[in-house]
């Protein structure tokens, strides 16, 4: 044993594998302590925040800030919202459901939102518009609610004691945060997503998430595949008949497919984390139970094995005693390929919209959903999907090098 672990971590494609699996894993549980309590929610939804620092000026209320007079403060707010190109596609949308050019003046605003929102149907698409110009206006009128209203923003909170929604302070619409005092600036590193929320940490929930579902849906495919394989090799016969036209079923319908149509029969709300794991897992096992099938035929004749059936041993003794230690280290590879293929599995899941419900916890495939939604792609916000993708690929390259390193340990034939 101690020599076979000395063989394991002298391959350097195990050890390499290995240290950036443990790399993610650990990152994913030090993070949450290291930064506690992390924003998931810091700016106004609707907009993607470019990586940097930001002020989440909701959390300053108490904190030092100064006050312009109205209208410049106005004037301020206008403008970062409601810039000379969203008014350009207000008139673009206006003239194109039938208002006159000549009765819209861009430069008035009150004039032009007033005109905007008489007229803006989110159902509605304009000739020639692309689904990435439908939802830039749907994000635009969503930008603009409240505009030009005088009103401050009312900070509430829920009362422990009666568990009432309570009013704890207002942000005057001029008031702006004096950053150099205010104690809690926060330091985005990956920016943020169209939900304003941290993409760092979302991407560090998302991950552990990802994995459980992985190891989940590895170990039940693992497990199946190991069973169904172990006695369709072993027993032979009718029993091998059998289990070899099931798996045929199973291969013939492509196991992505098989998913979809799962995945599609149930519903968003009990489509949880652990309920797609599981299916993953039940449309995953045939090509283990394959594999494993074939090891047990090569062993099944072996003198050990003859042995134990002369010696009156069981079925159950003799596949567990005489074959299945011979072929365990087939099967932690085959366990290895199996969690990758899940998280894969998830990922493809989500970005077709059959994931996880998206009320629950984030997942690496809902965020690359999410960004899709949101037209990251198309927008140039890189950080809202290229981190996600770099996360993928370095989870999925880990484990292949991790597989890779282990056959080259057990199997005598890439030995070097």
């Amino acid at each position: 044993m101690k020599h076979t672990l000395r063989q394991i971590f002298q391959s350097g494609k195990f050890v390499t594998g290995f240290v950036i699996f443990m790399t993610i894993v650990l990152g994913v549980i030090i993070y949450p302590l290291v930064v506690p309590d992390p924003p998931l929610k810091i700016i106004a939804q609707g907009t993607f925040f470019e990586p940097g620092i930001y002020v989440n000026v909701y959390d300053s209320i108490n904190t030092t800030y100064y006050t312009l007079n109205l209208d410049e403060a106005a004037e301020r707010r206008i403008a970062n919202r409601l810039g000379d190109e969203d008014r350009l596609a207000i008139q673009t949308w206006l003239v194109g459901t039938g208002t006159a050019e000549s009765e819209i003046d861009i430069a008035n605003t009150e004039q032009l939102l007033d005109q905007w929102f008489n007229n803006f149907d989110p159902t509605k698409r304009l000739p020639g518009m692309t689904n990435a110009d439908r939802n830039y206006y749907i994000r635009l009128n969503n930008n603009i609610q409240g505009l030009l209203s005088t009103e401050g923003a009312v900070i509430a909170q829920v009362n422990e004691e009666t568990a009432v929604l309570e009013e704890t302070a207002t942000v005057p619409q001029t008031a702006y945060v004096n950053i150099s005092q205010v104690p809690n600036v926060r330091i985005l590193p990956l920016g943020t997503d169209n939900f304003g929320r941290d993409v760092l940490t979302e991407l560090v929930r998302a991950t552990g998430v990802s994995l459980q579902i992985g190891l989940v849906a590895g170990a039940i495919a693992t497990m199946i595949g190991l069973v169904l394989g172990l006695v369709s090799g072993y027993v032979g016969g009718i029993v091998d008949d059998i289990i070899m036209f099931i798996t045929n079923l199973f291969i013939v319908i492509p196991s992505f497919v098989l998913l979809i149509l799962i995945s599609f029969s149930i519903s968003q709300e009990q489509r949880g984390a652990f309920t797609i794991a599981v299916v993953i897992g039940f449309t995953s096992w045939v090509w283990t139970a394959r594999a494993v099938r074939s090891q047990v035929i090569s062993l099944r004749n072996r003198d050990h094995v003859n042995l134990s059936k002369l010696s009156g041993h069981s079925i159950a003794h003799i596949i567990t005693r005489d074959i299945l230690p011979y072929i365990a280290s087939y099967v932690i590879m085959a366990l290895i390929l199996q969690i990758s293929s899940g998280i894969l599995a998830e990922a493809g899941l989500s970005i077709l919209g059959l994931g996880p419900k998206t009320t629950e916890v984030p997942t690496l495939g809902l965020m690359m959903n999410w960004a899709m939604i949101y037209q990251a792609h198309i927008l140039g916000k890189w950080w809202a999907y290229f981190p996600i993708i770099i996360t993928i690929a370095l989870i999925a390259f880990s484990m292949n090098l991790m597989n890779t390193g282990l056959d080259q340990v057990f199997n005598p034939a890439l030995r070097e």
